[in-house]
This record gives structure tokens, sequence and C-alpha cells, in this order.
């Protein structure tokens, strides 16, 4: 899925070339692309109509893998891509991407990189005697995004690159870093991980990708990198509230937010009072709803992820900012979980709350949800983790019921993690 405002191209050459290239092939793969924000999906180079590609993605299933030792193994530099988003060099595209501070919208940063991480895996998983990939690539979840800077500026062009860094049967880690051009050198913005997961080319089950193989320590340092990034993500996984008691050290600091909230005239359970320079957690939310039109479906007749990502983004920094009562910065992004697609036609229901808040900064949870108008069901689809740091100090956020203590404790050790990224690099 690949907007036709990102230039692709082996040693950025001119940005009116509509050309694919990876580095090692050097085969050029023509993109036939529409102007503006297309989130139409690509696979090889081909944009059809999704009822009558899906039609001929079924002829496809004969060309999969029946084990991943069947598929020939890839190298790192296989899947590099560098493309260009030409914001300096031809301005009639700004106007997509500015916000009204004069500076790029992060959101749409969210979907360029939703769309070059899957066309990173399709440069992993390409076989050259196949013309169509058999191979429907979704993205399972975004890992992580780290920010260096604070402005990211509408007149200069960007550069993204990135490369397939970890592999399991059917899932690929996807690293991707930005930079914008400044006085003739590129400048790192921002480090992304995303996590990609290969399917039938009818989306339906799971299907075997190219295995990796690592050229030298630093690679082999990469790959276990990725390796332990995925028990991480289990370990997260298993230690929710709804599946595992919480350990003593977090029932102590429950215990201390409670006694700080206590009422100490009546001494009751029920009787509760916020302490000074702060807010309650309940009356920190911003919702939103999203009427889900065609004209962003990808080839499956299904939202784009990269907008899903943008429309949230946007709802938690309109949430940062009222909270703080200034301009806030996105500092990092943790754990976009896909849990369920979103269909066509569907009615979207947005709704973000701050979880925590230390000094300036400010951490947001934007949970989305369908509502089916027949059944009258609530199914959540996504959940976002957004860092902002506000340009002055905020009220501190103080949770009012046992659910939302237990985030606090988790997104407050994801914090100091920020803090000293912070200090290293901004």
């Amino acid at each position: 899925m690949l907007p036709s405002r990102l230039c692709i191209m082996r040693k950025l050459p001119s940005v009116l070339a509509r050309t694919l290239t990876s580095r090692t092939t050097g085969s050029p793969v023509l993109l036939d692309m529409f102007e503006g924000h297309s989130p139409i999906h690509v696979n090889n180079g081909v944009l059809c109509d999704h009822v009558q590609a899906m039609q001929e993605r079924k002829a496809l299933h004969t060309l999969l893998a029946k084990r991943q030792e069947d598929l020939p193994a890839r190298r790192m530099k296989d899947s590099y891509l560098e493309v260009i988003l030409p914001l300096g060099s031809q301005p009639e595209i700004r106007e997509k991407y500015l916000n009204v501070h004069n500076s790029v919208r992060f959101g749409r940063i969210l979907e360029d990189l939703d769309s070059l991480g899957v066309l990173i895996c399709y440069t992993h998983t390409k076989q050259e005697m196949q013309p169509k990939s058999p191979l429907s690539i979704v993205t399972a979840l975004v890992d992580k995004i780290n920010l260096c800077k604070k402005i990211i500026y509408p007149d200069c062009d960007i550069k993204f690159t990135g490369n397939v860094s970890w592999v399991g049967k059917t899932s690929m880690e996807v690293t991707m870093h930005m930079l914008q051009l400044h006085n003739g050198d590129y400048s790192p913005v921002l480090d992304a991980t995303f996590v990609m997961v290969a399917r039938d080319p009818e989306n339906k089950r799971p299907a075997f990708v190219n295995p990796l193989v690592p050229e030298s320590p630093e690679e082999e340092k990469i790959f276990k990198q990725g390796e332990l990034n995925k028990l991480r993500r289990i370990d997260f996984s298993t230690a929710s509230l709804l599946k595992m008691a919480p350990t003593a050290e977090e029932r102590n600091i429950v215990h201390d937010i409670f006694l700080n909230t206590l009422d100490t005239k009546t001494v009751s359970f029920r009787s509760r009072k916020l302490p000074p320079n702060s807010v309650w957690m309940e009356d920190t939310k911003l919702k939103g709803l999203q009427i889900c039109h065609p004209q962003e479906r990808n080839i499956f007749n299904r939202i784009f992820g990269g907008f899903l990502m943008r429309k949230a983004f946007e709802l938690g920094w309109a949430t940062a900012c009222s909270y703080g009562g200034s301009r806030p910065f996105i500092v990092s992004v943790d754990d976009i979980m896909f849990q369920k697609p979103v269909e066509i036609g569907s009615l979207l229901l947005l709704s973000a709350q701050v979880c925590y808040t230390e000094k300036n900064y400010i951490q947001i949870r934007v949970h989305t949800e369908v509502y089916d108008a027949n059944t009258r069901e609530h199914h959540t689809t996504n959940i976002f983790h957004f860092t902002f740091i506000s340009e002055n100090e905020v009220p501190r956020v103080v949770p009012n019921t046992y659910g939302g203590k237990y985030p606090m404790n988790l997104l407050s050790s994801k914090l100091c993690r920020k803090d000293e990224f912070l200090l290293e690099h901004w």
C-alpha cells in the first residue's frame, strides 16, 4: 500500500521517476500510481479494483509454499529500500502534510510507515519466477516508534529507509528509519519497528515466508534482538490484568494511590478526594466517530491500517492538547495492536484517555471499536499508545477505578525508558 507521493529508488534519482528498485537486484518494478494519498493495496506494482483482484488472487493458492524450508533464504540487504518524500523538491504535495503549526502532520507519516513496511515485506518474499505474489502482507502491530526531533519541517525532503530485521515462520519484523534533509545532509528523525504477518492470497490463513540469514556479527545482534522483542511481546500479553493477578509491588502502588485519594474526614471507601493539581482519569476522555467509507479501503475491502493509525493519533494529540493546555509534541508510539480488521461501512468509535502523566509528559491510550447497528454489538479493533511532551508541566492524572490503576504502572515504567532515550537524543 504505497501512496503515490512516495518515490522509491535505488540511489535517490529524480523524484519524478516512477520505479521501485531494491539495492540488491536493481530491477525496476513500474508503479502505476494515482496522484494524492491512495491506500490502494500494491502487490508487485499492480493496482486493481478489489473485487476483480480478489477473484484473480484465488488462483494464486497453488504458489504458496508447503513448508518454510522450501523457500530460499534472504539476507537483510535483499529487502532494503530507500524512499524519498519530496516535500522540499515538490512543493505541490506539501498541502497534504501541512498542519496548523506549519510542520508535518505525524498522522501522515504513520500512514507512510505502514505502507513502506508492507512493501519491504513484499520485497523480502518476492520470487523472481512469479509475476504476482501469493502472499497477503498485513500489519500485526507497531512495536515502537521513537522520535529524536520535536519538529518535522514541511519544506525539506524526507528519506525513509528500512529492511526486514527478523523473521519467524509466518511473521516478519521490519525496522525503518526516517531522516530529513537539512543543509545538504540527512539527519535522523525517528526509528520504527513494525511486525507484519503473511497470509494466503485471500487473507484467510497464515502463510510461510522466506527465512532470514544474518551475514555479520552486527546482523546477528539485530536478529537476536528481534527474537527478544518477540519474547517480550509474549510476556506482555500474558501479564494482562485479565489473565494474571497483580504483583505485590503493583498492589502496594495501587494501595498508595487509594490512600492519597481517601477523604480523611469520612474514612470511607466510597468517599474519594482529588489531590491538589490533579485530574480524575475518567475526566480526561475525548471521543470520536468515523464512518468507514470505501475511499480508505485496501484490496481486501477493509480499512487501510495507516488510516486507522492517523485517526487515532489525531484524537490522541487533541486529548493531550486539551489536557496540557498547550501544544504537545509526539515522543513515541508503543504497542499498536491490530486485533480485528475494520470492514467498509463500519461505524468506528474512538476513545482517547490520559493514562499517565509525569512532569510535562502525557501518555495517551486510544481504544477503537466497531459498532454493528444491526446486532448492536461492539468489537475492539485496535489499541494505541502515544507519549507526548507538553510545553508546560501538566497536572497529575489520578485513576479512580481498579482498572485504571494497573495500566499506570506499566506506562510509568515505559516512560522511564523514554526519559533515558530523550536525554540522549533530544
